[in-house]
């Protein structure tokens, strides 16, 4: 468990200087909060905002700029929170948010309560702009006001003669402060990553497509007294560069024994079991995240041991990876015990909906050489069957709310495994027997960052959708999330295979190429028109779900289209079961390539309609997710043995995610032309 207050020093404040520091403010800014209405108001775009906010409390816009992309990229994210519980770009934290999080070995998602020795910046803030919590989070202009606030705050309370610094020199102590990181190192990171941006400048695009830009400006910070963090580059608490990682060059944050499960009564906290994997457990996969915020956020929730969560490693925007958990300990991070029992899981700073702005080929780089260290070290095949999202493993049964969605639409799938196979040696793909009806996507906008200087543009969006019928007027299929620019029910990711039973142009002219496959839904409990029949090339017939509108279309700065931003909802504590049915998916021109990885499978059944489909590969009737028709066919990557059996399992590819058939259900899919 982390240190607290262990180290009283000035840059580390807790609630009751917070509130002296909101209270100086609200003394000295009397008149600016007069008008606060009329200066929201004037901010008509992003830059305005940082000028007016800027004007209103003598904070320099470098500053502003530097944290808001820092820790936002220029977004609020749906105004959502980050995984500790920070809202904004400005990252304003709460002590009372809740999140859901994969906790334990069985992945049930549960809410997970942010530290409360943490100030509660944002109603902190709310009340010294006279505004609710609710407008910090969702407006972008009175989010950086109440982040000018804090930070001034800060600066009085640390000045003798309570006066705002003279020079942008003079911020570090109150950016120090503003990190709320519980430790002196942690605080002194977060300053001098502010003062590099600064010093290095940036210019990047908002949301709405505006350009923000921060002219390099040298500065040398007057750092604040904090302590000898045992090295030149401060390092969180619990970390060390002492090169006893087993990735290397990875910095050393392997948690405290006292966070093994595995010697505690059930009811105490912890945040992994230990094990002696591969020896106990094999290791078939390795699972990619974001981490919903900066490497700092996750550092702050898996050094947590009441969060009940963990990694084993960590990659930074600047490609600096921290180990957090060693490789033969399973990790409780990607909500199913099977897959947490048999993969290494790897956080990425980020976030999904908006991951392009975060993204970059220093962090490609740096995680493709972790993951290739992996794959070759524990003889996995270096491929997307493999190397898993987090979006494309199942929940583990009904019982369990849907797992998580990332890395999301802006994971370039492409360009990583590209980056991964060439390392030196290069980890071994599996082989196949080719099979002209397999195919994936490898679309352009998945081959390369489009940006400047390795970053990604809204123009990289990579899933790909299913419609009714073979054009793409017909109408999604079944879709539960709304306008979710996360939501995985409709749609493919690149890099993954599917068996293709028919495939023809799109008759709504858009150049696309529909392929028909098989893809389980959740239908709607009440269809909004009559199904439509489709004849599959065997002839039988098939319903297909009702068509459900399309997400609601925005230009980004690129032109291109794509699903518009919604904050995810809070997971239901059950689901309904998936079932499978023929769906057309909607292919760029020259994405595809055929003969891909994974062999097609036909289902067969014990004289039932159906044939049952597992969460993982455990013959339990809990396990069932789903089912498929009699001879529906789908690809399979690869099989296992069940843990402590001769059982045969095949993996499939159900719709974005996995799922398991038992070999008795299994048989060679049929020829077709």
């Amino acid at each position: 468990m982390q240190q607290k207050n262990k180290v009283v020093i000035r840059v580390l404040l807790i609630a009751l200087p917070v509130c002296l520091a909101l209270a100086t403010i609200a003394g000295l800014q009397i008149h600016a909060m007069q008008d606060a209405k009329a200066t929201t108001e004037n901010a008509k775009n992003m830059n305005q905002a940082f000028d007016q906010a800027s004007q209103q409390f003598g904070v320099p816009v470098a500053l502003l700029k530097a944290i808001c992309y820092m820790e936002g990229r220029l977004s609020n994210h749906g105004s959502a929170p980050s995984i500790d519980g920070g809202y904004g770009c400005m990252h304003l934290v709460t002590n009372s948010f809740e999140t859901s999080l994969p906790r334990g070995i069985d992945g049930g998602l549960s809410a997970y309560l942010t530290k409360n020795n943490r100030a509660n910046i944002l109603e902190k803030a709310a009340q010294t702009l006279g505004v609710t919590p609710d407008q910090l989070k969702k407006d972008m202009a009175t989010n950086i006001r109440g982040g000018a606030a804090i930070l001034l705050g800060y600066a009085l309370l640390q000045s003798p003669n309570h006066t705002a610094p003279s020079s942008l020199a003079d911020w570090y102590g109150a950016v120090a402060a503003y990190s709320n990181a519980s430790t002196q190192s942690a605080a002194r990171m977060y300053a001098d990553h502010v003062y590099k941006l600064i010093a290095s400048g940036f210019s990047a695009t908002t949301d709405t497509g505006e350009t923000v830009t921060l002219a390099p400006q040298p500065v040398q910070p007057h750092v604040v007294s904090t302590g000898n963090t045992g090295g030149d580059k401060p390092l969180p608490q619990g970390c060390v560069d002492d090169g006893k990682t087993e990735f290397p060059g990875a910095i050393n944050c392997i948690v405290d024994p006292k966070f093994d499960c595995k010697p505690l009564p059930d009811d105490a906290p912890c945040t992994y079991l230990g094990a002696d994997r591969p020896k106990e457990f094999a290791l078939n996969l390795i699972g990619i995240h974001d981490i919903e915020g900066t490497a700092q956020n996750a550092l702050n929730v898996f050094q947590d041991i009441q969060s009940g969560v963990s990694i084993h490693y960590i990659v930074d925007s600047d490609g600096t990876v921290y180990q957090m958990l060693h490789e033969k300990d399973i990790a409780f991070h990607i909500g199913n015990r099977w897959y947490n029992e048999h993969s290494i899981g790897i956080e990425h700073a980020g976030f999904a909906a908006t991951g392009f702005l975060w993204y970059n080929a220093t962090e490609y780089l740096a995680s493709a050489k972790l993951s290739a260290y992996l794959a070759k070290k524990y003889h996995i095949p270096a491929d997307h069957d493999h190397i898993v999202s987090h979006g494309t493993v199942p929940s583990p049964s009904l019982a369990t709310p849907p797992n998580h969605v990332d890395p999301g639409s802006y994971w370039l799938w492409e360009f990583y495994l590209k980056q991964i196979y060439a390392q030196d040696p290069a980890p071994t793909k599996a082989k196949h027997q080719r099979d002209t009806h397999v195919f994936s996507l490898h679309p352009d906008t998945g081959r390369r960052p489009l940006g400047q200087a390795g970053t990604e543009t809204a123009a990289n969006f990579n899933f790909f959708y299913l419609y009714n019928g073979p054009n793409t007027r017909s109408g999604l299929i079944s879709r539960l999330a709304g306008d979710d620019i996360t939501d995985e029910t409709t749609n493919v990711e690149a890099n993954i295979s599917y068996y293709s039973l028919a495939k023809v142009p799109d008759q709504a002219g858009t150049g696309n190429t529909m392929y028909q496959i098989w893809y389980s839904v959740t239908p709607r409990p009440t269809p909004t028109s009559t199904p439509t029949p489709i004849a599959s090339p065997t002839g039988t017939v098939v319903p297909t779900v009702s068509p459900t509108s399309t997400p609601t279309p925005v230009a980004t700065p690129t032109g291109t289209v794509v699903p518009t931003v919604s904050p995810t909802s809070t997971p239901t504590p059950t689901q309904p079961p998936e079932h499978a049915i023929l769906a057309w998916l909607a292919v760029p021109p020259g994405s595809v390539e055929s003969g891909s990885a994974g062999t097609a499978i036909a289902l067969q059944t014990d004289g039932s309609a159906v044939a049952k489909v597992f969460g993982r590969p455990t013959a339990s009737d809990t396990n069932v997710i789903g089912d498929a028709p009699k001879n529906a066919v789908f690809v399979s990557a690869f099989t296992v043995i069940e843990d402590g059996t001769h059982n045969l399992w095949y993996e499939i590819n159900y719709n974005h995610r996995q799922a398991w058939v038992p070999a008795t259900e299994v048989s060679k899919a049929p020829v077709l032309p």
